[in-house]
C-alpha cells in the first residue's frame, strides 16, 4: 500500500500550518508547501512561513527555497512538488501538503496541461492592450472568449488577466480549457483532503492580529530589504499582501498605522477570495469549521476515525 498523502487547504490565518505539523508529528509524515508566497525565502514574515523551531519538528519541503527574482508558475511548482512526493514515497513515509493556493491543489488533483509558449510579440501586444483599454474593457473582451477566467481572476490582478488573454491570442484556445485538461498528478485513491473554513468574524480577527504581530516581528525590515533589490514589480513575491502597503510607509507616503490598516484590509479580502475558491472548487472536501487548534484537531480525528492521537 502506498503511503497516504494528506491535503490541507485553507485561507490565510486559518490554522492550517499548525494542523499540518500536528498531523505530521503523529503520522511520521513530511510536510510539503502548497502556498505560492511561502516558496520565497524573502518572505518568511509576511508569508507566515513556519519558524525554524517548527521546521525542526518535522521535515519541511519547498518552504523558502525560491529567490524573489525567480517567479514560479503553477506548473513549475507542480513539477517540483511531484519530485518531492516521489522522494517521500521512496522513503516509505506519508506526506502532508498544506497551503492556501487553490491552483496548486487543483493541479495535483485535476491536472494541469502544458501550455505552449506564447511568442514575445503576443505578450507585448497583450500588455499594450491592457494599458490602452483599462481593466474593465480588457476583462470584458476576455470574457467573450474565456468567461471562466474572466470570472475567476480577482479584481486588480493585471498579471493573470493579461496571461489569460495572451494564451488565447496565441493558441486560439481559452486558458481555462488548457487548465481543464491534463492528467492529475495524484491518483484519486492516493490522497485524502480537508479544507479549513472557520467562522468569518473569527478568521478576520486573526488576520488583523497576525498582521500587527508581523510588524513587531520584522515585516518592515523584510519589505525594506525586498524593495531595495529593485525587482520587477510584476514578480509574484512583490505582490504578497503587505509588500505594497508597507513599502508606501517606508517611502513616507503613509503612516505606519495607515499602512497596517491597509494591509489588514487586503488580508481580509485575500482570505475571502480563498474561501470563495474553496467553496467553488473544493465543494466535496470535508470541512473543519472550528478556529482554535484543539477544536480543529478534534474535528479532524472525527472525520478520520482510523487515526489515533
Amino acid at each position: 500500500m502506498k503511503p497516504r498523502i494528506w491535503l490541507i487547504a485553507g485561507p490565510t490565518a486559518s490554522g492550517k500550518s499548525a494542523l499540518a505539523l500536528r498531523l505530521a508529528k503523529m503520522a511520521g509524515a513530511e510536510i510539503v508547501n502548497a502556498d505560492s508566497m511561502q516558496l520565497y525565502r524573502d518572505l518568511r514574515v509576511l508569508s507566515a512561513r513556519p519558524s525554524p523551531e517548527e521546521e525542526a519538528q518535522a521535515p519541511h519541503h519547498l518552504f523558502g527555497t525560491v529567490d524573489a527574482a525567480d517567479g514560479w508558475s503553477v506548473g513549475r511548482w507542480l513539477r517540483a512538488a511531484s519530485e518531492v512526493l516521489d522522494q517521500i514515497a521512496a522513503r516509505g513515509r506519508p506526506a502532508v501538503l498544506v497551503g492556501g493556493t487553490g491552483l496548486y491543489f487543483r493541479a495535483l488533483t485535476q491536472g494541469l496541461a502544458e501550455i505552449p509558449q506564447v511568442p514575445a510579440e503576443v505578450r507585448g501586444q497583450a500588455q499594450a492592450d491592457y494599458d490602452l483599454m483599462g481593466e474593465s474593457a480588457f476583462r470584458g473582451r476576455l470574457a467573450a472568449y474565456d468567461s471562466a477566467a474572466a470570472l475567476r481572476i480577482a479584481p486588480g490582478d493585471r498579471q493573470r488577466l493579461v496571461r489569460a488573454w495572451e494564451v488565447f491570442a496565441a493558441t486560439d484556445t481559452p486558458l481555462s480549457d488548457w487548465q481543464s485538461t491534463g492528467e492529475p498528478a495524484l491518483a484519486r485513491d492516493a490522497w485524502r483532503a480537508i479544507a479549513l473554513q472557520p467562522p468569518r468574524e473569527g478568521l478576520y480577527a486573526r488576520c488583523d492580529a497576525r498582521l500587527a504581530a508581523m510588524v513587531e516581528g520584522g515585516a518592515l525590515e523584510e519589505v525594506r530589504a525586498l524593495v531595495a533589490r529593485d525587482l520587477d514589480p510584476a514578480l509574484p513575491a512583490l505582490k504578497a499582501v503587505g509588500v505594497r502597503e508597507f513599502a508606501a510607509h517606508l517611502r513616507g507616503e503613509a503612516t505606519l498605522a495607515e499602512a497596517l490598516a491597509a494591509a489588514q484590509q487586503e488580508t481580509r479580502r485575500y482570505a475571502k477570495r480563498q474561501t470563495t475558491w474553496m467553496r467553488n472548487q473544493m465543494a466535496d472536501w470535508p470541512r473543519l469549521t472550528e478556529i482554535d487548534a484543539d477544536g480543529q484537531w478534534r474535528q479532524f480525528l472525527a472525520l478520520f476515525p482510523g487515526l489515533t492521537a
